[in-house]
């Protein structure tokens, strides 16, 4: 059992590294950050209902995971070549489109949720 939990620590230390070095080195991740506490602390404000928190966390879960796999896709290509390459060029452009997308998708889903709140509140 002591050999399954060190091996188990020490997976689970290489994601958190992993995690960490995308928040370190990616301005993108640490704006996705930002923005997923904001929308956290809007929702506590508004007292949102229990679908609306499943929603945003999926959302904001999405969004971080998508640029954790586009870090680890920029970071592959720069290893395998340092010169220009079409191909990496696509493989680069792709991955961070697929985050553009989520991102997009996420505030499309925080606008649904919010805005009727956020129109109540002042009119």
């Amino acid at each position: 059992m002591g050999e399954i939990r060190r091996k188990l620590k020490k997976s689970f230390s290489f994601a958190v590294e992993g995690i960490l070095y995308t928040l370190k080195t990616q301005p993108n991740m640490r704006i996705h950050f930002g923005v997923g506490f904001i929308t956290i602390a809007f929702g506590f404000v508004f007292q949102i209902e229990s679908y609306e928190w499943l929603s945003l966390v999926i959302m904001i879960g999405f969004v971080f995971i998508l640029e954790i796999i586009n870090t680890a896709i920029e970071t592959l290509v720069d290893l395998y070549t340092e010169e220009y390459h079409h191909l990496a060029k696509v493989a680069k452009d792709t991955a961070a489109g697929a985050v553009m997308v989520a991102a997009i998708m996420s505030v499309c889903v925080g606008l649904i949720i919010f805005l009727p709140k956020i129109i109540n509140w002042f009119f």
